[in-house]
Formats: C-alpha cells, structure tokens, sequence
C-alpha cells in the first residue's frame, strides 16, 4: 500500500513539473503577442496597411485551397456511386 501512495505522489509531482512547464511557454506567448501587438500599433500608417493587405491575400490564399480541397471531395464522392 505505501508503495501505492509513493508512487501516487512522483505521479503528482511529475504533472505539476509540466503543468508548470505548460504555463510558463504560454506566459512567454502571452508576453510576445503583447510586444508584437504593441510594436504593430506603433508602425507607420502604410506599413500597417501592407501588413493587413499581406494577412488578407494569406487569408483568401488558405480559403481557395480549402475550396478546392472540398470540391476534390465533393468530385471523389460523386464518382464512387
């Protein structure tokens, strides 16, 4: 039964350790998506708007290719009937 309980408690203090790690790399995110907020709020006018730009063209580049992804799935069900 001790051994139970000893081994219980390694287990215990195990998880902590990385529950730990866990939260101190999302502090560190937390931390550097504050900066980059901070250092973007800072930038030029035209430099801003590229940057918007550029995650705008990201953003409709990701939804084509999940656009042509479905319709690859909508023509591989249609031809397995």
């Amino acid at each position: 039964m001790g051994e139970f309980f000893k081994n219980a408690f390694k287990d215990m203090k195990d998880n902590a350790k990385a529950q730990h790690e866990v939260d101190k790399a999302n502090l560190e995110a937390v931390k550097a998506e504050s900066r980059a907020q901070w250092e973007e709020a800072k930038m030029s006018p035209k430099a801003r708007q590229e940057m918007m730009q550029k995650e705008r063209d990201a953003q409709i580049a990701e939804a084509k290719a999940r656009t042509q992804a479905a319709n690859a799935r909508i023509d591989a069900a249609k031809n397995s009937k």
